[in-house]
């Protein structure tokens, strides 16, 4: 992949519109490879190409040269972040307002139940006389997005570390991160039972018993399901 160099950044962050271009056009490649995860979603591929080099171009101009990391590295949750917000603003997967009030709904449900019985999806889509789908769906659409930028931890000497800064400075992460894309993408084309086991285990840290009384079903199926999704994805992964 073409490396860019410090001089032609600092170029391009002084308003140098050649340098910005070649920059921009000498890491095509890198755009491409993020824009072909979104394929098929009802979007011109070279919109969404043009949509990913606007985040290229954010990158750039906030990239700080002092960093190790790469700024093929560095662009790349800009780069997927325009494009999503792009789809998000278009109405592809912009948050309805039925959406909204049954998130407001699962909230209050939530803060009555707390000193209570464990509050199951099964046991809110019951009371709010929704499908477990629809509350998925309204825990998922409304969960904040975060930023790049935003503290994630202390690092032990009462200095704040970013998300940007937990990247690693030694080795070029673009290809796990675009991994990480392909992963989400595969966990979407799931069945809704599948999703939610997968989901609630990984993501969310819960115990195969804990996921079997969320969704009424054995302990033993939970564990069947989860081996032949992990089989399915590995070998989706592996192709």
């Amino acid at each position: 992949m073409y490396e860019t160099s410090v001089d032609d950044i600092l170029k391009a962050q002084n308003k140098d519109m050649q340098a910005l271009n070649d920059i921009v056009e000498k890491n095509s490649g890198l755009v491409w490879s993020i824009v072909k995860r979104f394929i098929g979603r009802g979007y011109e591929k070279e919109d969404l190409y043009q949509i990913g080099c606007l985040g290229f171009v954010k990158a750039i101009q906030r990239y700080d040269v002092t960093f190790e990391t790469k700024i093929s590295t560095y662009a790349v949750p800009y780069i997927l972040g325009e494009i999503k917000r792009f789809i998000r603003d278009d109405g592809m997967i912009k948050v309805s307002r039925s959406i909204k009030e049954l998130s407001i709904k699962i909230r209050e449900l939530q803060n009555q139940y707390k000193e209570k019985e464990e509050l199951t999806i099964n046991k809110m889509a019951e009371i709010l006389g929704v499908t477990i789908e629809d509350i998925n769906l309204a825990l998922e659409a409304t969960r904040p997005i975060e930023s790049i930028n935003e503290e994630s931890y202390n690092d032990g000497d009462k200095n704040n570390v970013s998300k940007i800064e937990q990247i690693e400075n030694k080795k070029d992460e673009m290809a796990n991160i675009i991994d990480k894309i392909a992963l989400k993408d595969l966990i979407g084309s799931l069945k809704e039972r599948e999703k939610q086991i997968i989901l609630l285990r990984y993501y969310r840290g819960k115990t195969q018993t804990q996921v079997s009384k969320m969704l009424g079903i054995t302990q033993v199926q939970v564990s069947r399901i989860e081996r032949r999704v992990l089989d399915f994805m590995k070998q989706k992964l592996a192709s």
